[in-house]
């Protein structure tokens, strides 16, 4: 399953977020797996896209960073895969 991850950033800041980032990396558990990830251009949220069978992973990712991140999560599927059920 595809989630999109929309981050919004403590304070606006961003700072936080790409300091730890460099120090400890992503820290996604075995089973939850980093697609893509798009920024705004006020560097305030970030759009990032996930993958798992397994959504506690997604909650066990997020409160790694819940103290930096505000976080919104949907599930999603792939305009191919939405086409086709629709079609």
């Amino acid at each position: 399953m595809l989630y999109m991850v929309i981050e919004r950033f403590r304070r606006g800041d961003a700072v936080p977020v790409y300091r730890r980032f460099r120090e400890r990396g992503r820290m996604a558990p075995d089973g939850l797996t980093y697609v893509d990830s798009w920024v705004d251009d006020s560097l305030r949220i970030c759009f990032q896209l996930m993958q798992t069978d397994r959504r506690e992973l997604l909650d066990d990712w997020m409160s790694l960073w819940s103290d930096l991140v505000e976080f919104e999560v949907h599930p999603v599927v792939t305009s191919a895969e939405a086409a086709s059920r629709v079609l």
